[in-house]
C-alpha cells in the first residue's frame, strides 16, 4: 500500500450556515456560535486559530449589522472547514450598494474614534479576504458576501 503525501490525503469538508437577525444581538450570537462550531470541529476554544476566526466572524457580522442592514432582512454566516487546508468564513447581507473598500484600500482611521477598525483586523488576521456578489445555489441574490480565509498547515 502506498502512502499519499499530506497534501493529497482525502479531506472531509465541513460546512455550517446560519441566518441571524440584523441586530447587535444577532452579531453577538454569530460570534459565539462561530467559537462553538469551531470547537465542535476540533478547533478548541481560546487557541490562536479559534480566536482569529471568531474575531473575523465577529467583525464581519458587526459590519453586516452596521453597514449592510436592511430592515426586516437577516444576515447569514457560513463557515467552511477543510482540515489542513483552510477555514473559510463568509458573512452575507442584503445591501449590495454599500461595499467595503477592497483589500489594502481601507479608509484612513479617524483619530480618537472607536469604530472603523474592523476590516483592518480582518486584513491583519486573514490570509485572504474579498467582497463578492451574493449568490446562493447558483442564483444571484440581492446583497454582498464578504469572505475571509485562514490557511491551515498540516501538523508535523
Amino acid at each position: 500500500m502506498t502512502s499519499l503525501p499530506p497534501h493529497q490525503l482525502p479531506v472531509t469538508v465541513r460546512m455550517f450556515t446560519q441566518r441571524f437577525r440584523s441586530t447587535p444581538l444577532g452579531a453577538r450570537l454569530a460570534r459565539h456560535l462561530t467559537a462553538t462550531q469551531l470547537h465542535a470541529w476540533g478547533i478548541p476554544y481560546r487557541t490562536a486559530l479559534s480566536d482569529a476566526a471568531t474575531l473575523i466572524a465577529a467583525e464581519l457580522a458587526a459590519n453586516a449589522v452596521t453597514h449592510g442592514r436592511v430592515p426586516g432582512r437577516d444576515f447569514e454566516l457560513r463557515l467552511i472547514h477543510a482540515p489542513h487546508v483552510h477555514l473559510h468564513i463568509e458573512v452575507s447581507d442584503t445591501r449590495a450598494e454599500r461595499r467595503p473598500p477592497a483589500r489594502g484600500e481601507a479608509p484612513p482611521l479617524i483619530p480618537l474614534t472607536d469604530t472603523g477598525r474592523g476590516l483592518l483586523l480582518v486584513d491583519a488576521l486573514a490570509d485572504r479576504w474579498e467582497v463578492v456578489d451574493r449568490v446562493s445555489r447558483g442564483v444571484a441574490l440581492p446583497g454582498k458576501t464578504v469572505r475571509a480565509e485562514l490557511d491551515l498547515r498540516p501538523s508535523a
